[in-house]
Order: structure tokens, then C-alpha cells, then sequence
């Protein structure tokens, strides 16, 4: 009788790939954690219990068929485990990397929650897809029947990627619009290297575009292109533009020289960093922080992020201003462990009041305790009277989310119907619009999100648009 390869959680522990010691992974934007050895792998991805009911695959926003591709894992069936994977995740290889497991299908494992540690979901799947670009089980696109039908995606991002290689393995011509040099969004120029290295996306670009995709780069529409242009050219219209909009940071000093956004330093790192562009404000220190006292003010991963960089880039201090406590913040534990491991020091129960000087010298900055809670349940932040003080800076980066932009305005679309929070009203599911033949998927229509909701909406979205068009050939035909 065969070994069983499962259930191996009572006697096998959960082991990560390795990681890069703190020292030697500050100096460099390469990934930390290391990749599976194939024992490994099969070892770890053995751990699943193949429980009834499998709230990893529940909590996972794609539904991935988690335990099938453990099992297949396990028993040393590659391939089908990719195929696995592969039919319900455009981009897996950059989910088992970005994807916060720890709040979705690993937080909610069963066996992590009987104690034994959850099983290391998010390292099996990147294993799984590296090793099908290695034997080359990563098939080009090629549609069985080209069609005529066209769709114009506006947005370069995970959602209209994702939206774009599932229309285009269905034959339909497909042109896909971008303000920036490369494809990408956030993925691109927003992540940094060590938690994504830039060739595994410029990968997926390299496939999709080599399928048939047209990209229309350095296009900003309302100014290259107009959004009526756009429709007129095209059967159907995605918007995906994401939320670039960066939320402001009110307060005495708050234009100072030396106060920046978050998109623009990620940004400036990666083009120069990642892809060697020539970038004046990166080289001028204007968004680098060598030699700099640095504050970074936010909670959530961007700011992680931040904070992470500046270390690489040779900061001579680095410190997170939160208003809350470590438990209620909105990133990442794992991104939090690793940005204290490299030496980022956090100030919990701390917001900005003003700044000194100009350039910016310094941070004034309030102490906060946790009241009742809000309308989210969250305990809301209270200033403590007579608790300021200054923090050094020569570098403060403000991390505070995004909005989205006003489209209807900028794009001179009347019938574009947006939410009380400036986000496209879409149909939940299919990410129909007001206006017919358009449709909208991610960021800009639930806000600013993961990349893996917005994947799950570019598919979702891209299915509605074949009925569409599926729809309107039949009513040719007849």
C-alpha cells in the first residue's frame, strides 16, 4: 500500500523557506525568502489535513483549489498542481509572493488553528509556478479562433492584466492603456523588489504581449487619448485605472520641502533601482533617503514598504509614526517582524501634528490613546493633552492610503456614476457600469484593495464582457 503523503501536520512542523539574515538583506532590493527545494516543498505541502470544509479555499478571494494542489504537491505531481493553481489565478507566482497569507487562506487554516501551525500556503504556490516557467509547463498565449471583437482596458494593473489574458485567450482583440513606461501598476513600480522582483511581472507582461495583447503606453487618457475615443474604438471598455490619488496630511508645515508621497519614493526606488531609469529627484536625495533621519506616518502595507526601502537606500534612522497599537494596524504582522528585524523602529500611539522647518527638520508629533470604538468596531484614536514632542527628520513620507481620481471629471465621461467616496458604482460581480459596454474592476471600484481582489474582479469582469459579446454576435447572426 502507498505512504500517505497528507496529514503529516502531527509529526512534521511548519517550516518556511528560509530568509535572508537582516544585515545582509538591508543592503540589497533582491526577495528575502529563499524558494523550496522539492523535498521541501513535498514535505510542507504534506502538512494539510484535506479537512471537509477548507477555509483556506473559502477565505481565499479566488477560491484557489488550495488542498488539490497541496495533495498534488505532495505527491510529487507538479505540473497538474500548476494547472491547478493556474485555473483560478492569473498571476500565482505573485500571490505566493505579495499575498498577505497571514490574513486570508493561511490565518485561516485548520490545523493553525488546533495549534500545529498553519500549513505554508504561500511558498508552495510560488514554488509551484517557478517550476513551471523552469520546465516550461507556462504555455504562450494562443487562442483557438481569433475573433473580431475588441475590448480597450484603461489600467495596467493586476485587475486589467488579469481581465486582459482571459479575453485574450478567448480570441478577442484586446488594447490595454497606461499612463506609464511600463505595464504593471503597482506590481511595477509600487512594490519594492525585495517583496516582488521586477522580472517576475515584466514575465507575465512579456507572455501577454507576445499572446496578441496591444499595450498603448505613456497614454494618460483625458490627455493623450479621450475616454470617447476609447469607447468608440472598441466593443467594450474596462476601466482599471486602480487609486493613485494620495490622502493628504494636514497640519502646521505641511508644505515643507522634504514632505513627499508615498507613490513617489516607491516609485523613484523602483525605476531606479529596479530598472536602472535615469531619475533626477532619486539621484538629487529629493526622493532618497540616504544619510536622512526618516519618519515614515501610515499603518498599512505602503508604508511598510517605505519604511523597508529607506533602509536599503542607507538611512540613518528610520521610525513609523502609527495613531494606533500594533494590533489594530492595518498591515502586515509579517511585514512589521521583517522591517524590525532590519532595524526600523516603531512609535505606537503616535500622529503627526506639524512640522519644523523648511526643508523639513523635524515632526511634532502627539501622543494618542484608544478610545471607543467606531463604526467599524475598531477603538478610535484620542489625543493626550500636553503629550507633544519633536522627532527628528530630514525625510517624512506620507502613507496615508489612496483615493481614487475624479474620472468623470478628468476623462469628461457624463453618465460615469461614482460612490459618495469618488470610486465607479459597478455591479458587484460582472463590474457593469451606468454607461453601456462599460465596466470597471478593482482599486477604483472598492477602493484601495489587495492585488488579488483586483485579479478576482479582472476575471470576473472579463467573463461578463464575453456574455456581452458573446450576446451581441448572436444577435448579429440571427
Amino acid at each position: 500500500m502507498a505512504k500517505q503523503p497528507m496529514l503529516k501536520f502531527v509529526n512534521v512542523g511548519r517550516d518556511t523557506p528560509e530568509k535572508r539574515g537582516a544585515d545582509d538583506r538591508a543592503r540589497d532590493f533582491h526577495e528575502i525568502y529563499a524558494e523550496y527545494a522539492d523535498q521541501k516543498a513535498k514535505e510542507q505541502a504534506g502538512r494539510c489535513s484535506q479537512c471537509g470544509v477548507p477555509y483556506c479555499q473559502s477565505h481565499c478571494p479566488l477560491h484557489n483549489n488550495i488542498p488539490d494542489w497541496l495533495r498534488l504537491t505532495a505527491e510529487g505531481r507538479l505540473e497538474e498542481a500548476y494547472e491547478v493553481s493556474q485555473a483560478t489565478n492569473t498571476f500565482p507566482e505573485i500571490c505566493g509572493r505579495i499575498c498577505p497569507q497571514d490574513r486570508l487562506c493561511e490565518g485561516n487554516c485548520v490545523i493553525e488553528q488546533s495549534g500545529h501551525g498553519t500549513v505554508t500556503i504561500g511558498a508552495v504556490e510560488k514554488y509551484i509556478t517557478e517550476t513551471a516557467f523552469e520546465e516550461g509547463w507556462v504555455k504562450p498565449i494562443k487562442p483557438a479562433q481569433e475573433r473580431e471583437e475588441s475590448v480597450g482596458i484603461i489600467g495596467a494593473g493586476p485587475g486589467g492584466l488579469a481581465a486582459a489574458d482571459i479575453l485574450r485567450r478567448a480570441g478577442v482583440q484586446v488594447t490595454v492603456y497606461d499612463r506609464y513606461d511600463r505595464a504593471g501598476g503597482l506590481m511595477t513600480y509600487g512594490i519594492p523588489g525585495f517583496k516582488l522582483e521586477k522580472p517576475v511581472v515584466m514575465r507575465r507582461n512579456e507572455q501577454l504581449e507576445a499572446g496578441g495583447v496591444t499595450f498603448r503606453l505613456n497614454c494618460d487618457v483625458g490627455r493623450d487619448i479621450t475616454f470617447a475615443e476609447i469607447r468608440e474604438a472598441h466593443d467594450a471598455v474596462i476601466i482599471a485605472t486602480g487609486v493613485y490619488k494620495s490622502r493628504d496630511l494636514p497640519g502646521p508645515g505641511s508644505g515643507a520641502q522634504g514632505i513627499v508621497r508615498a507613490i513617489d519614493f516607491l516609485t523613484a526606488s523602483n525605476r531606479a533601482v529596479n530598472f536602472g531609469d535615469d531619475v533626477p529627484e532619486y539621484e538629487s536625495g529629493e526622493l532618497n533617503a540616504k544619510d536622512k533621519n526618516v519618519v515614515v506616518i501610515g499603518g498599512g502595507d505602503t508604508a511598510m514598504d517605505c519604511l523597508r526601502t529607506s533602509i536599503r537606500q542607507g538611512a540613518k534612522s528610520v521610525k513609523c509614526l502609527y495613531r494606533r497599537d500594533r494590533q489594530n494596524m492595518p498591515g502586515s504582522q509579517r511585514e512589521v517582524a521583517n522591517a524590525e528585524e532590519e532595524g526600523v523602529q516603531f512609535e505606537w500611539l503616535t500622529a503627526p501634528k506639524g512640522f519644523k522647518g523648511d526643508p523639513v527638520s523635524g515632526v511634532v508629533v502627539q501622543k494618542m490613546r484608544l478610545g471607543q470604538p467606531d463604526a467599524t468596531g475598531r477603538q478610535s484614536p484620542e489625543i493626550i493633552e500636553g503629550s507633544d514632542y519633536e522627532e527628528p527628520a530630514d525625510l517624512v513620507i506620507k502613507a496615508l492610503g489612496f483615493e481614487p481620481e475624479d474620472l468623470p471629471k478628468l476623462w469628461d465621461a457624463e453618465g460615469l456614476e461614482v460612490t459618495r467616496w469618488g470610486t465607479v458604482k459597478a455591479e458587484f460581480g460582472s463590474g457593469a457600469t451606468a454607461l453601456p459596454g462599460v465596466y470597471a474592476v478593482g482599486d477604483i471600484v472598492r477602493g484601495a484593495s489587495l492585488v488579488v481582489w483586483a485579479i478576482r474582479d479582472g476575471r470576473d469582469c472579463a467573463d461578463a464582457v464575453l456574455e456581452q459579446i458573446n450576446g451581441a454576435a448572436a444577435v448579429a447572426a440571427e
